[in-house]
């Protein structure tokens, strides 16, 4: 709805014109153009848009003609109209004859086109009939060629059913398993197997080397025939057929005894590799090791099993005949309730030499091996960073000693777990070292990482790797498929065995000192075994396995941290008990002044020391540390004295400093009175506040140097990583003790100040005797020209040097000599200064008063208007106070300089140099 107009303006002029205004000021798209160019007229023609559109439209025609008036318009039309007619005239005329005979030159085409119909349809006729006769031919064609096709793939299914049989009897044929018409007793529900005649008989153990190299290239073999085997029989169950069903049971009896064959040859393999010759051996035959090229044959054996395993995809059945042979044997005769009390029983290493054995035999090991007894310590203390173990970020990281010996023992000489963790690295390096070596390399991770296994896969056979096995190989299906011995075998046992059978001994946080000692040495077995690892990857499945997982677990860190936290809390809150401030000076303190600091100090420090420190527990000792300097702060603001209020006369000593003349004491009102002197109570109250101070700030100097120091040479390096720190909070470690520090320095500006009041009035109240001065030359008797300074002019500053010690070395402000003697020194300094400036002004507005006064009374008994004789001993006393205040002030301002204050550039003393120069009295 349109707005009412304004009775008193019908037009809305007003309305109108503040539109306009408005237009004006506003910025139009066209003004910031380029200027409109004066319109050009176009006379009509063929090529104007608007006539050639396929719609005339009236309105854009006429905008667009906008600049011509209506009778311009139609003229022009009309002109344009005759243009047209001419236009057409001449298009007739010129093509006038080509349109005449048009009609005539088509004159009988019509009978033409009859007699040219009737031989397309005979021949149209023709064509259908023979395209006919060819689909009928071509469909034959193709339903020879479909039916040829179904032969063809059924002739090639029986030929696949045809190897796929071959193949079975082939390997049922080389597994020495009785085939199905030889075995009455078998069916297809239960088959009877039959063992191969190398598992039934009795003399397996002496066959020779020969015959079980011969026997793992013959499971190599039928490795090999039976994964052709498998896909052949794929892809025939792609075809449905019921000759796969009928067959598998035999499929699975290959497998079977394929399975145990291999699993026997690499259990024999495996012992006599590990153990020497075999318990069924004459006693007076010689071992079977003598040579490493023996040793090379059984590692090629060996090899080639691994192989066999890892084609078939059995890696958990290869992992679980070590366990079984090799490793859980060890682990129960080393790990048991009682090993840690039970004496020692070292692991043999093996020998090269040729051996005659009647009860032990023993293998060979690396010849270039060192000593087994070496050790290597551990860490002392975690300050510096122990290399001689493999680090968690590359655990193949070794120096020149690690080339010397291949395995990294413990020191063993007073632990009793480091002694039974070596015997376990022994073990490892003697006898697993090399099998997982071997194993790493017929695996070949990256390859199968990045294919995605070379095994037969879950869809092709049931490996007991994946099934039956799974459970002890860790509790998960593998994610990547290959050998996992350190994963699996090694550490699953060595785990589970430390965690069920020395659990309650190992993991018990009762005691602290066990607790870490056993931590740090369980931490370094960890390391030097992840240092035999064959394989990054290796060490990597370690981690992630779920014993692994379980194994961490089991260490209570945050008992421990419990446990030495209220330790060192309870010594901290002894200590600070005491609500005041006192001195207990020690040579073992230094350089802390009191038992609190000192106690702090100790709590900080034994965060971090190696008897406490354990690296899992970092970040909550980081925080340990801070909450201990916010409790050192609570207990400074609640020990400390009240701060007291700068004095009146300082307050007017500040104001006067502000001016930055004296001027504001000159006034003619009436000098405020210096107040008394203290008596001795306040003198030993103040001197109690004195100590207190300088004690709190030495320490806080002392607790601030020690703890940005030891910040910077251990608590930087033993700390995680500053992201493992916080929850989200992107503080940085050290901007986050700087911080706290900070909070505790701000103590030592309000208790500086403090002790800077309490000096400054025990200075402004040595320099009194200044009032009296002019008296006590009038009084005298012997009235000479002074040539020494007064008597109280070396005790003005006496109070700085006594808290500074700066003659006797034994003041309680001893410490802070070097940071706040000179600012201290500079402030009493020109304070004094302000109180001498102020008495010398007083003392001349006395003497004015005086002399005012008596100028009414008789001239003879004036002081300063009376006779000559009176007013030259008047002049003479004002000369002799007046030398005796110059000696004064020099003295002064030398004194001040010994304490390191610069005299020359206070402009507060310069005032006072011209004060005590001019003279005393202004003469009328």
């Amino acid at each position: 709805m349109a707005p009412l107009a304004d009775p008193r303006d019908p037009f809305q002029l007003d309305r109108l014109a503040e539109e306009l205004a408005s237009r004006e000021l506003s910025p139009h798209p066209d003004r910031s153009s380029a200027p409109h160019d004066l319109p050009v007229y176009v006379p009509l023609s063929h090529s104007n848009p608007y006539l050639a559109a396929p719609t005339f439209d009236v309105e854009d025609f006429l905008i667009s003609r906008s600049h011509t008036s209506l009778p311009d318009l139609r003229s022009e039309l009309r002109d344009y109209l005759g243009s047209l007619k001419e236009e057409l005239v001449k298009l007739i005329n010129d093509d006038y004859e080509a349109f005449i005979s048009l009609s005539t030159d088509l004159r009988g085409e019509g009978t033409r086109l009859e007699r040219l119909k009737y031989p397309l349809v005979m021949l149209k006729s023709e064509l259908l009939v023979s395209k006919g006769e060819l689909q009928v031919i071509q469909d034959a064609i193709q339903d020879k060629l479909r039916k040829r096709a179904i032969l063809r793939e059924e002739k090639a299914l029986l030929h696949l059913l045809l190897k796929i049989s071959e193949s079975v009897t082939r390997l049922e044929s080389l597994l020495l398993i009785a085939a199905p018409a030889q075995d009455a007793s078998s069916s297809p529900e239960l088959p009877s197997l039959k063992l191969p005649s190398h598992l039934n008989n009795a003399e397996t153990d002496d066959i020779d080397d020969r015959a079980r190299g011969n026997r793992a290239k013959h499971l190599a073999r039928v490795a090999t025939e039976y994964t052709q085997l498998l896909y052949h029989v794929s892809k025939a169950r792609t075809a449905f057929c019921v000759y796969i069903d009928e067959i598998q049971w035999r499929i699975d009896r290959i497998q079977s005894t394929l399975s145990s064959d291999l699993d026997h040859l690499f259990a024999s393999t495996l012992l006599t590799l590990i153990s020497g010759p075999t318990k069924g051996k004459e006693k007076d035959k010689l071992t079977i090791i003598t040579t490493e090229g023996e040793k090379a044959k059984l590692t090629a054996d060996l090899t080639e099993c691994l192989r066999t395993y890892d084609i078939l995809g059995l890696w958990r059945d290869a992992e679980d005949v070590i366990r079984r042979e090799v490793v859980r044997a060890f682990v129960k005769k080393t790990i048991y309730p009682g090993a840690l009390t039970a004496p020692h029983s070292p692991v043999v290493p093996h020998t090269p030499l040729v051996t005659v054995s009647n009860s032990h035999s023993t293998g060979t090991n690396h010849a270039t091996s060192g000593p087994l007894t070496a050790s290597l310590n551990p860490p002392q203390t975690p300050y510096t960073p122990y290399t001689a173990f493999a680090t968690k970020q590359n655990p193949f990281e070794f120096t020149q000693s690690s080339l010397l010996n291949p395995v990294h023992l413990l020191d063993e000489s007073e632990d009793t777990l480091a002694r039974v963790y070596n015997q376990l690295l022994r073990f490892v390096e003697r006898d697993l070292r090399r099998i997982m070596e071997v194993a790493e390399r017929v695996s070949l991770r990256g390859v199968r990482g990045v294919v995605g296994g070379r095994g037969l896969g879950k869809d092709m056979l049931t490996t007991p790797g994946s099934g039956k096995h799974a459970e002890k190989a860790g509790g998960k299906q593998d994610s990547l498929e290959g050998f996992e011995i350190m994963a699996n075998v090694v550490w699953a046992e060595f785990g589970r065995a430390i965690m069920d059978e020395m659990g309650s001994v190992v993991f018990a946080a009762g005691s602290p000192g066990e607790f870490r000692k056993h931590h740090e040495t369980t931490q370094a077995f960890i390391r030097s075994l992840e240092f035999l690892a064959p394989s990054i990857h290796a060490i990597e499945a370690m981690r992630s396995h779920s014993v692994y997982t379980a194994f961490e677990r089991r260490w209570q860190l945050h008992v421990y941290f419990q446990l030495r936290w209220k330790e060192i809390v309870s010594k901290l809150e002894d200590a600070l008990a005491a609500t005041s401030i006192e001195s207990s000076i020690g040579k073992d303190k230094e350089p802390f002044v009191t038992n609190q600091a000192a106690t702090v100090w100790v709590a900080i420090s034994s965060c971090w020391s190696a008897e406490v420190y354990i690296p899992e527990l970092g970040h909550r000792f980081w925080k340990f540390t801070l909450q201990l300097l916010s409790r050192y702060k609570t207990w400074l603001d609640n020990s400390l004295p009240a701060f007291e209020a700068a004095p009146k006369v300082s307050a007017a000593l500040a104001a006067d400093r502000n001016t930055g003349t004296p001027s504001s004491l000159t006034r003619t009102s009436t000098p405020v009175p210096p107040s008394e002197s203290a008596s001795m109570e306040s003198n030993a109250a103040d001197d109690g506040l004195l100590r207190q101070f300088a004690a709190a700030m030495v320490d806080i100097k002392a607790i601030n140097s020690r703890v940005l120091a030891f910040f910077r040479e251990v608590i930087v390096v033993m700390l995680p990583e500053p992201s493992d720190l916080g929850d989200g909070d992107d503080m940085q470690v050290e901007d986050a003790l700087r911080h706290q520090l900070s909070v505790l320095n701000a103590l030592i500006p309000p208790m500086s100040n403090q002790i800077t009041h309490i000096l400054t009035r025990r200075s402004c109240d040595a320099l009194q005797p200044v009032r009296s001065i002019l008296s006590q030359f009038r009084a005298m008797s012997n009235k000479r020209t002074p040539t020494e300074p007064s008597y109280f002019v070396p005790s003005i500053l006496r109070p700085v040097r006594n808290f500074f010690g700066s003659a006797s070395n034994d003041g309680p402000g001893e410490p802070l000599k070097n940071d706040f003697m000179r600012p201290c020194a500079t402030e009493i300094f020109e304070s004094v200064c302000h109180r001498y400036i102020y008495y010398l002004t007083a003392m001349k507005k006395t003497e004015e008063s005086l002399r005012r006064l008596k100028k009414g009374q008789k001239s003879t008994f004036s002081l300063f208007g009376g006779s000559n004789t009176a007013k030259d001993n008047d002049r003479r006393d004002e000369e002799r106070t007046r030398t005796q205040m110059i000696l004064d002030v020099n003295a002064f301002s030398k004194d001040a300089e010994s304490l390191g204050v610069d005299v020359l550039a206070s402009d507060v003393f310069q005032s006072l140099h011209t004060m005590v120069h001019a003279d005393l009295i202004d003469d009328p």
